[in-house]
């Protein structure tokens, strides 16, 4: 059994001499930095990827492994899309940490800035679409008639249009 089965596994106290608080952190553009140096080794940030939680008691983000956990800093969304293929039904999108998942249009949103965000990982972490990601949904794309004067951005996905609604931070 990992030490991360343990029911109370979030509970215990860190090493002696550590913290369960770290110089890890996530920046908006989905690049991992330790002590404000760039985690380059591609292995390494596709691990750290994996490893993103939120802490079960305080709803902070967490790296855990199984074995060990730590808090880290999120600039923005904790997981990224680097693609979504519109050409499937559903569509799926492929995550920064190697996996691939089907989309949820029911949870897209658009920030301040434009950018796409959406719900992975059975709806526990927001996502934050790459440029290259958010062309991915241009085939997807209808508005509502609704409103002409001030057409809402959709989604048609399945013959359902899912309207995308502004992002409210977590």
């Amino acid at each position: 059994m990992k030490p991360g089965e343990h029911p109370d596994f979030f509970r215990f106290a860190p090493p002696p001499g550590t913290s369960r608080e770290s110089t890890i952190a996530l920046r908006a553009d989905g690049t991992f930095l330790h002590d404000g140096e760039v985690v380059e080794h591609r292995a390494l940030h596709k691990a750290l990827a994996s490893w993103i939680a939120i802490h079960p008691d305080d709803g902070r983000f967490i790296l855990t492994n199984g074995y060990d956990w730590t808090y880290f800093t999120v600039e923005d969304a904790p997981m990224h899309v680097l693609s979504l293929d519109a050409t499937v039904d559903p569509p799926r999108l492929e995550l920064f940490d190697g996996s691939s998942e089907p989309l949820d249009p029911s949870t897209l949103t658009v920030g301040a800035d434009d950018v796409v965000h959406c719900r992975v990982r059975s709806g526990t972490l927001e996502a934050r679409f790459s440029r290259f990601a958010q062309t991915g949904l241009a085939p997807l794309l209808v508005t509502d008639p609704g409103d002409e004067s001030s057409p809402i951005p959709a989604v048609r996905v399945g013959g359902r249009d899912y309207p995308l609604p502004p992002r409210t931070k977590r």
